[in-house]
């Protein structure tokens, strides 16, 4: 038993010893290319986003991933991903949902967040977290301002969640009918 501690206590220091790699030139000529477990420091930081949301000449973009599948009744995170043109100050996040029944904040979720992106970055990354309460086509309004010295300057974004397969139904006003000269009109009816 007394032997058996220092046989494998050698044995873990060889075998730690014999995976560390050699950095120098192998002298049997094997494959000199470096292994690349760093971040390509040029790939583009939204692009494996759902989306990416951007209106010319404003001063904000905003990409977006759904994580996860919407279902009506559970909490849904949007992953986001908002890029700056004015450089690294602080942005303000805030969030907004025009139809409280077709979807709302998760409880924990706050309204708006200031973030400030690192030193040699342009952009921010935030999640968002909602619960629809239907199915169909709904929207997150995103709106990402900056304070600078001339006032705010922002921009408003809205982010698409398809919950379910179905599409939202239209509800049509009204009847159809034909007027005088054969046109079809839609005259709406008191109810």
């Amino acid at each position: 038993m007394k032997r058996t501690l220092p046989l494998a206590l050698a044995l873990l220091a060889c075998s730690g010893l014999a995976s560390c790699k050699d950095d120098g030139p192998s002298a049997a000529g094997a494959d000199s290319t470096p292994a690349n477990d760093a971040p390509d420091a040029s790939a583009v930081p939204g692009s494996s986003y759902d989306g990416t949301i951007a209106k010319p000449g404003a001063p904000f973009s905003v990409s977006y991933k759904m994580i996860g599948t919407p279902i009506v009744g559970s909490p849904v995170t949007i992953d986001l991903l908002v890029t700056s043109t004015l450089g690294s100050e602080p942005v303000t996040v805030s969030y907004r949902i025009n139809d409280a029944s077709a979807m709302m904040f998760h409880e924990a979720q706050p309204a708006q967040v200031r973030l400030a992106p690192a030193a040699n970055e342009d952009f921010i990354r935030q999640q968002v977290t909602v619960v629809p309460q239907r199915e169909g086509r709904l929207y997150l309004n995103v709106a990402a301002s900056v304070e600078t010295e001339s006032g705010s300057v922002s921009s408003m974004m809205a982010i698409p969640i398809q919950v379910g397969s179905a599409g939202r139904k239209l509800e049509e006003n009204g009847e159809l009918q034909l007027d005088d000269d054969g046109e079809a009109v839609r005259v709406l009816t008191p109810e």
